[in-house]
């Protein structure tokens, strides 16, 4: 690595499929090795920068570096017929009109809207859908800001990949904050924002204002937590340190405490090295001193994280910086799953070696987590019942209120790799099935009152 390279007082650089080729020639790949990985950035986005190239990545452990491997694609994360049709294409420099017709062929398969995004979570106003919102849970309503739905850099897992491709009947966004709040104003049920994306954090703090600041308004005080889920921390800290507007975002950031709100910043650490940086301290610091509580989370995915020992170091090393551990989240049923899944046996028993090896400060955080169309399953371990292994689980969240926490169980499956693989376990059905017109409006308020 070459750490002097880019200095926190560097301009944000963006490298995109154009540095592909060059970029993976760095890390050794052949001809037919970068053709492969090119096959494969046609149909989920790339998109990293010099602070990631420079600061974070082990060019000579790459391509196995774990940072190289969470941000350039891989030449296997897709079937070997989709890479070898859309690299033929590429090769022979097919007209751009067909290699999106077969990139977009392959996106269609690869479930770009999961746990029901699109079909049960977009609510509806004066009897008009909202676009660029979702409402899954009662309390919680997550935005989408127009200008938010890029990163500074793409993670190869990312379950949201569809809001970065060239289709735009698969994104999400809104810029009417105009809508939005009078949608909250008839929902008082709400009581958290999360800003979402893409990364909010890729705005500047004037665009960041325009979503944050009508949410501060005193007819919305119902409002008590202002979420921003950002991966800028590991991937661009400079944000919140050197960057222009970096002390305007602080002030709004206090702005947000000054009016009686939570900021809960929501940030993605996938890898231990993403907080080793100085820039990284100081960036906390920062956020922590204008009043922001930071909670970090991230997904267990395959030769990345999938180790005990990392996420032990990296709770211990968040708790020390004054994070807060918050989620480990199972590889969603979106995207390359297959390529990055860990069994939820697996996944379970990381789990738990990582939570007993750290203090009760660290135990903050739940998990493994899978975030499905019912809400998020909570994986609590494996027992044995009248003879039988079971997989116990509990709902961490839910569409409906009234199976929040209550345990359930499923057949024990130690290739299973998601909810959908389980089966119910000394029940005909698990708590949360129901048919698919059942789910939409389950957090409106006269269907929660006829819970309480």
């Amino acid at each position: 690595m070459a750490p002097g390279l880019s200095s926190p007082g560097r301009r944000f650089r963006a490298y995109t499929v154009k540095h592909l080729d060059d970029l993976t020639t760095r890390a050794g790949l052949s001809a037919a090795e970068r053709l492969a990985v090119r096959a494969v950035a046609t149909v989920l986005p790339f998109r990293t920068n010099e602070y990631v190239v420079e600061r974070l990545i082990d060019w000579d452990a790459a391509p196995d570096d774990p940072i190289y491997r969470l941000v350039f694609p891989q030449s296997d994360m897709l079937p070997e017929a989709d890479i070898r049709e859309i690299g033929g294409l590429l090769a022979r420099n097919a007209p751009e009109m067909e290699v999106r017709a077969a990139a977009h062929a392959v996106r269609t398969r690869l479930n770009p809207h999961p746990a029901g995004q699109l079909a049960f979570n977009i609510p509806a106003l004066a009897d008009e859908p909202l676009p660029g919102v979702q409402h899954k849970y009662p309390e919680t309503v997550l935005v989408f800001p127009r200008q938010g739905q890029t990163c500074h850099a793409y993670c190869t897992y990312c379950f949201r990949w569809a809001q970065f491709v060239d289709e735009p009947d698969l994104k999400m966004a809104t810029d009417d904050m105009g809508r939005v709040t009078d949608y909250l104003r008839q929902h008082p049920e709400v009581t958290s924002v999360l800003i979402t994306g893409g990364d909010p954090m890729i705005m500047g703090e004037a665009v960041l204002r325009r979503y944050i600041e009508p949410l501060l308004d005193p007819a919305l005080e119902q409002i008590e937590s202002i979420r921003i889920g950002t991966k800028s921390l590991g991937y661009w800290p400079q944000r919140f340190v050197s960057d222009p507007d970096a002390e305007d975002t602080l002030r709004l950031f206090g702005e947000v405490v000054a009016a009686g709100k939570n900021l809960a910043i929501m940030a993605h650490f996938s890898h231990p090295r993403e907080l080793e940086s100085s820039v990284v301290g100081e960036a906390v610091r920062r956020i922590s001193s204008a009043g922001g509580v930071i909670r970090t989370q991230a997904p267990l995915i395959r030769s990345i994280n999938d180790d005990p020992a990392i996420w032990a170091g990296m709770w211990r090393t968040q708790m020390r910086m004054g994070m807060v551990p918050y989620y480990m989240f199972v590889e969603r049923d979106t995207g390359p799953q297959g390529y990055f899944a860990v069994p939820l046996l697996q996944a379970h028993e990381i789990f738990r070696d990582a939570y007993a090896s750290v203090s009760g400060l660290c135990r903050t955080v739940r998990g493994p987590s899978m975030s499905a169309t019912p809400g998020k399953v909570c994986i609590d371990g494996v027992v044995e019942v009248a003879g039988e292994k079971a997989f116990a689980l509990h709902m961490i969240q839910a569409r409906n209120p009234a199976i929040v926490g209550k345990p359930f169980f499923a057949r024990f499956d130690p290739g299973a790799i998601w909810l959908s693989d389980l089966e119910p376990a000394f029940a005909s059905r698990f708590p949360f099935d129901s048919t698919p017109e059942e789910l939409p409006g389950l957090w409106a308020p006269e269907v929660l009152a006829s819970m309480s």
